[in-house]
């Protein structure tokens, strides 16, 4: 097994422990699980030659994120941008530790970290394509579901945000998803 595959494996095992379950083709997975395998194919589905950085940063980008619970913040946009903020920092920890056991060197290991911390959103252009990767992953897999909690003021203004985040590959590759008419009219609402 190289080192990529042991790492992917390891990042697996880790989120497979999720308590928390999620339904998808009539099967019932452990959460984090699910997403990080639909953040792998994503983004080889949106940038076939992604690097193994950027690769191993997809996957971990939510590795064993149950362990911070946002209910351990205050409710409010400061609780939120400081959970957020100590989730990327467990996420790039846990994932160096995997690496580090695996063999990489500090340079590919510092990375990986770097990506998964979203640094430099707008000017790296694989920190960029794991953000689109993100945004993509929510339109196709959870955004049905978080529409329709949701009233239409709150679910545009999601949706603008997430589109500032986009780059334009994202944009276009976001159009191509499989989504539902009413979800698709959404879309438009917040792009006019």
């Amino acid at each position: 097994m190289t080192n990529f595959e042991e790492a992917l494996k390891l990042i697996d095992e880790k989120n497979a422990t999720d308590p928390n379950t999620e339904t998808a083709d009539a099967k019932e997975y452990p959460k984090e699980l699910l997403y990080s395998q639909r953040m792998s194919q994503k983004l080889l589905e949106f940038m076939p030659d992604a690097s193994e950085e950027l690769q191993i940063a997809a996957r971990a980008q939510h590795i064993c994120r149950w362990q911070i619970p946002r209910s351990d913040y205050p409710m409010d946009k400061v609780g939120y941008l400081k959970w957020r903020e100590e989730l990327k920092k467990m996420h790039a920890q846990i994932t160096s530790e995997i690496l580090e056991s695996v063999g990489y060197d500090q340079e590919f290991i510092e990375r990986v970290s770097f990506l998964i911390r979203k640094k430099m959103l707008k000017k790296d252009a694989d920190t960029q394509a794991l953000e689109d990767v993100i945004c993509l992953v929510f339109l196709h897999f959870y955004f049905e579901e978080f529409a329709a909690k949701h009233n239409d003021e709150k679910v545009i203004d999601i949706l603008q945000k997430t589109w500032r985040k986009m780059s334009d590959e994202g944009h276009q590759a976001a159009l191509k998803l499989p989504l539902s008419e009413s979800s698709l009219s959404l879309i438009k609402q917040a792009l006019a």
